[in-house]
């Protein structure tokens, strides 16, 4: 039996994370550079595409990609992949920004968490969207609502973290793909089952838990922490 873990998706674990004196210059070149606002959701993608969670992804989708995975659940490359990730921003902001030429990505209070060099700018069809990925256009749905309210425009471009929020409570256990991939190594653990659930373990997920332990060396409870729906349990509790 192979004695290492899996390789990472697509062959490499990606890691866009500036650190030291490149983040120190990254942040003060970001404060002079075109910005783009990114919503709770590209943050979060802006964060899992630099620690590799998203590998091979290096930046937000271009349009090759961007299709392919709507239309068939694949990237251009052929590597299978269910879900876009993208950048939609508003026609206005589009138009001022330039392919080629770097942005800088803020939070809402105008925080820097990255870098982008933009490579496309493009439209796309929402209700192709809609219908291919989510197999529905019914507003209802939370992600149709967001699809639709979302710019017209997406830009891709590979992008650089260079800052990234505290989760208060939760930073003990937020852990990276390198160093989760090092705690599986230095528990000798070769096959991993992963469990990612938005609420406390109840008994039925640990009985499904227990279950995949018979074949695999350890279990990875990986989960949600952010946006929440009305029946959920918060994660604080």
């Amino acid at each position: 039996m192979n004695d290492e873990l899996a390789i990472p998706h697509g062959g490499m674990l990606v890691d866009r994370v500036l650190r030291g004196e490149e983040r120190t210059e990254a942040q003060a070149r970001a404060q002079r550079l075109p910005k783009v606002p990114l919503t709770a959701v590209a943050e979060s993608d802006l964060e899992l595409i630099a620690v590799g969670a998203l590998s091979p992804l290096t930046g937000f989708m271009g349009k090759a990609d961007y299709e392919r995975v709507v239309r068939e659940m694949r990237l251009s490359s052929g590597l299978p992949w269910s879900m876009p990730i993208t950048l939609p921003v508003d026609a206005l902001l589009a138009d001022r920004v330039t392919v080629g030429h770097d942005v800088a990505l803020v939070a809402g209070d105008g925080a820097a968490l990255g870098l982008m060099r933009i490579a496309e700018k493009f439209a796309y069809d929402k209700i192709a969207e809609a219908e291919h990925v989510f197999r529905t256009t019914d507003r209802a749905h939370p992600g149709i609502a967001r699809l639709m309210a979302q710019g017209p425009v997406l830009l891709a471009g590979e992008v650089w973290l260079i800052g990234r929020r505290a989760y208060q409570e939760f930073e003990p256990f937020r852990h990276e793909p390198a160093q989760t991939r090092r705690m599986f190594a230095q528990r000798g653990w070769r096959r991993v089952v992963g469990f990612q659930t938005r609420n406390p373990v109840h008994r039925s997920h640990e009985y499904i838990q227990k279950t995949a332990l018979e074949i695999c060396d350890g279990l990875f409870l990986h989960p949600l922490v952010g946006e929440t729906k009305s029946d959920d349990i918060p994660a604080d509790v």
